[in-house]
């Protein structure tokens, strides 16, 4: 199925390596440190997350990832690892990645298969607000990416909204005014370009019906085919037995075409093949992480990745 493209996103919990930076929060992910990061769970870890990017899409019959955005990486460090095991070393992946104000340390990154994609610009886009207390959050920052996805233009913005550890309604604010730092970088992009073909892609921190999501929407848009995918069966992390699908890639209405040599939306999936669960006890069927709070589990992380299929037309 060569005219069919899979697109990807996965939160890769906490890929840090065991070098401590003494200007980030990263001491619990050092040899001493809280969790005990050894160089062996480093590499078991980075292992298993490449097995697990290259089979998205297999359940298709669909090669791997065109586009894989990934959030809570370390540094260059950590992805370059990544890239060089085994399961991906031959798929010529680049990335673009850069370090983000995140008190901890981790940012998000885009792999892209160079075969497909050419990447023409990328900037971060700061995330201008406060915390509670007044004082500014340092976290991610919104990646963006303009490139040529098999010579059609495509503009990307990969996410790690603001966590809710101090409430979900609280912090609200926070990814909402993420939602409204993309529809004002869109406003520039479409006035050049009038309907550009659009990727948001992240861990929102924020379910489909969330109003910082409502917020995207709202401008007419996009459409966010993840929407349907969130029952209480399934969704893409699982939180003291409650799924939540804050992994998402919401696409432009431009994906809704067939005119020739441009891309339409096929499908989106959440892929949780059986490796990726753990396999009994009470979190049976649920994502199969490294760490339960501070003891080691060994897995691969505490979300599944989602994906899209786009048709080459």
């Amino acid at each position: 199925m060569e005219n069919q493209h899979v697109i990807a996103f996965y939160n890769l919990e906490n890929l840090f390596d065991t070098v401590d930076d003494p200007h980030i929060l990263d001491d619990d992910f050092t040899k001493k440190g809280f969790k005990k990061w050894k160089n062996k769970r480093y590499l078991a870890k980075t292992r298993k997350l490449a097995k697990a990017i290259s089979k998205i899409g297999e359940d298709d019959g669909l090669a791997p990832p065109v586009l894989v955005g990934v959030a809570e990486i370390e540094n260059k460090r950590v992805v370059e690892r990544l890239l060089g095991e085994d399961a991906l070393k031959n798929l010529d992946y680049g990335y673009v990645h850069y370090d983000s104000p995140d008190e901890r340390g981790i940012d998000t990154a885009l792999f892209y298969r160079k075969d497909n994609f050419e990447v023409l610009s990328s900037e971060t886009i700061p995330l201008l607000i406060n915390s509670l207390n007044g004082e500014r959050d340092f976290t991610r920052d919104i990646l963006y990416v303009h490139g040529k996805l098999n010579g059609e233009a495509l503009h990307i913005f990969v996410n790690h909204w603001p966590s809710r550890r101090d409430g979900a309604k609280l912090t609200a604010y926070k990814r909402i005014a993420a939602a409204h730092t993309i529809i004002e970088k869109l406003e520039q992009i479409r006035q050049v370009e009038g309907e550009p073909n659009v990727l948001v892609m992240g861990d929102f921190n924020d379910d489909p019906n969330s109003d910082s999501i409502k917020t995207l929407m709202k401008t007419g848009w996009f459409i966010n085919p993840m929407e349907k995918l969130l029952s209480p069966d399934l969704g893409s992390a699982n939180y003291k037995g409650k799924w939540s699908l804050f992994d998402q890639i919401i696409v432009s209405h431009s994906f809704l075409n067939h005119e020739p040599n441009t891309h339409s939306f096929s499908k989106a999936k959440i892929f949780a093949p059986h490796f990726l669960k753990e396999w009994k006890g009470k979190y049976k069927g649920t994502p199969f992480r490294t760490f339960g709070g501070k003891r080691y589990l060994g897995g691969y992380s505490d979300h599944f990745p989602v994906y899209l299929v786009l048709k080459k037309n």
